[in-house]
């Protein structure tokens, strides 16, 4: 059976702190409070119409280390900006990398979900 391919749209973290982590997205990636549900989770969306949804509550385990999500950034300028005003806060870094034909890094967010952020030629 064929099948239209499915954009990914949302993806849903438990964060100990729903303060924090909303900031975290507003400030470093550009989501923006779009919805907020009975249980307490709220849905910020970015100017792609990615949902990324925040409940509050106790982060257990870690995924795998090489579980994580990331962001696509329009150049390596974009890249490099972002990853300086993260290491200008102290957020903690997992991987960096700045070659000719790729510039990404890996950061942690507040609750050490790891974010990759990345330029790809």
């Amino acid at each position: 059976m064929d099948h239209e391919p499915l954009p990914v749209l949302h993806l849903n973290l438990l964060v100990a702190d729903l303060e924090r982590s909303v900031a975290f997205y507003e400030q470093f990636f550009g989501f923006a409070r779009h919805a907020k549900y009975g249980d307490g989770t709220v849905f910020v969306r970015n100017a792609q119409g990615f949902d990324l949804g925040l409940k509050p509550g106790a982060p257990g385990a870690m995924p795998a280390p090489t579980m994580h999500f990331g962001f696509r950034a329009p150049d390596p300028d974009a890249v490099r900006r972002l990853r300086d005003e993260l290491h200008r806060t102290g957020a903690p870094f997992t991987e960096e990398s700045d070659e000719d034909d790729f510039v990404g890094c890996k950061v942690l967010d507040p609750d050490g979900y790891e974010i990759e952020i990345y330029w790809e030629a």
